[in-house]
């Protein structure tokens, strides 16, 4: 097959859209297909993302309103050019909201099936960031793009049901996968440990983007519990409101690869506050990793966290909880590890690998399909 996936964030972006495309395009060519990338331009000054195996074009981008890092892509002859060039048999929408309306439009346009990927909580967006869209507006605009696919996979079981309530249709569950050779348990070690707890603290780590809707801080309570020391890893917009909010906690900054799996085993806990995560990636590497989770009882840690067997699900956007789940497994060595080999065990069998090949499955599905789904007209570039 020969496959466009247009996304809406990519390489060198450190984010679940940029993670699973990267993952699903190399998929593609080690299963024998044709991936190309089309995505926004990255940000000037950002770190150089190095060979790829595929090729990748990249559209004119402006910076996100209240988050300049993220990058917009817009609309360009050179979209429907690309796409028209690589002779697809299907398109492939990541997270699609700006770029991915326009490429769905190009894809309409040629007659081509199309998958949209949901992966980005647009509406709780719109809310933390407080930008010129209101929820409802986000939602009739998820509902235009999705509705305009052959079909929409979505992460998560909450996912699914936000999706039906505000009229998306044809519907499928997609899961992400995780690389459970580098998370893992083995790569603890004891001379990150030493420098990141010298007088054995029990370590607690949030590892993500450092932004409003991630409510890192809930941590302050836990980081003020004696013998535990929290460890921020990522960067964002957040991150010198979150140092001041936060001046007990270690931040690392973002960290990447074997280093970032190093960390993350080396850990005692993790925590994932962020409350409107459509799947929650850094949850199953820290699962993989052979962690106890404290995460949010809303989006997609519902479906990766079982309460009480793997970690514990707790209120979100409420401190208290987070501060006092932390506090029993700080204090329980023997429960950290039950709980640490239970979640690992519950990620056996998500490698990448068997999710790219459930992704090809949809792919063929849609292209079975007959393609009539009208498309309405897109807003004015102006």
């Amino acid at each position: 097959m020969r496959v466009v996936l247009a996304t809406e964030s990519f390489l060198p972006d450190v984010n679940g859209v940029a993670n699973s495309v990267a993952r699903m395009a190399e998929h593609l060519v080690r299963s024998g297909h044709e991936p190309m990338v089309v995505a926004p331009s990255p940000p000037a000054g950002s770190r150089a993302v190095g060979d790829l195996p595929y090729p990748v074009v990249r559209v004119r981008s402006l910076p996100m309103p209240g988050y300049p890092q993220l990058r917009l892509g817009l609309p360009a002859p050179a979209l429907n050019a690309a796409i028209r060039a690589h002779d697809p048999d299907v398109v492939h929408l990541a997270s699609p909201f700006v770029l991915g309306a326009w490429a769905q439009a190009s894809a309409k346009t040629l007659g081509l099936p199309s998958v949209a990927v949901y992966q980005t909580d647009v509406a709780a967006y719109a809310r933390a960031y407080r930008v010129r869209l209101t929820e409802r507006m986000a939602w009739r605009w998820i509902r235009t793009v999705h509705n305009a696919a052959t079909r929409t996979l979505a992460p998560s079981t909450e996912s699914v049901t936000a999706l039906q309530a505000n009229g998306v249709r044809r519907l499928h569950l997609w899961r992400r996968g995780v690389d459970d050779v580098r998370f893992h348990p083995s790569r603890r070690s004891a001379a990150i440990r030493r420098a990141l707890a010298p007088d054995g603290q029990v370590l607690v780590g949030f590892v993500g983007r450092l932004a409003a809707e991630k409510e890192v801080d809930l941590l302050a309570g836990a980081s003020r519990l004696p013998g535990v020391r929290v460890i921020v890893v990522g960067d964002g917009p957040a991150a010198a409101s979150l140092r001041r909010a936060l001046p007990d906690a270690l931040f690392l900054g973002a960290r990447h690869g074997s280093q970032l799996a190093r960390i993350y085993a080396s850990l005692d806990v993790f925590a994932h506050t962020g409350p409107y995560e459509t799947f929650g990636q850094a949850v199953q590497e820290a699962m993989a990793s052979g962690l106890p989770v404290v995460a949010p009882a809303a989006g997609g840690p519902l479906d990766l966290v079982t309460h009480g067997r793997t970690g514990y699900l707790v209120p979100p956007h409420e401190a208290a909880g987070f501060t006092g789940a932390i506090a029993s497994l700080a204090a329980d060595p023997s429960l950290r590890r039950a709980m640490g080999e239970a979640g690992r065990e519950s990620v056996r069998g998500r490698s990448w690998s068997a999710i790219g090949d459930e992704l090809l499955a949809h792919y063929r599905a849609v292209m079975a399909a007959p393609v009539a789904i009208p498309l309405p007209p897109l807003p004015s570039r102006a």
